[in-house]
């Protein structure tokens, strides 16, 4: 199985997470969204899988191109 990180474009405060270590997930579909700008911008899982790790809690601040997770496919 291949691993894959997730990654998010942007920075600002992680406000929600999406997605669950075990889960399943599909492509596109969200992980976290990412509060920057006064918006809630998505950060989608770059392929379908399943998620090994939720790198970043609620509250916490990312860097754009930070890795918040990664994803076994």
């Amino acid at each position: 199985m291949a691993e894959i990180k997730i990654v998010t474009e942007v920075a600002g405060r992680v406000c929600a997470i999406a997605a669950s270590t075990g889960g399943d997930i599909g492509a596109g579909d969200d992980v976290v969204f990412v509060e920057a700008m006064k918006m809630e911008i998505p950060v989608a899982s770059p392929a379908a899988g399943k998620i090994k790790s939720i790198l970043v809690g609620i509250d916490d601040v990312v860097a754009e191109g930070q890795t918040i997770g990664t994803l076994e496919t």
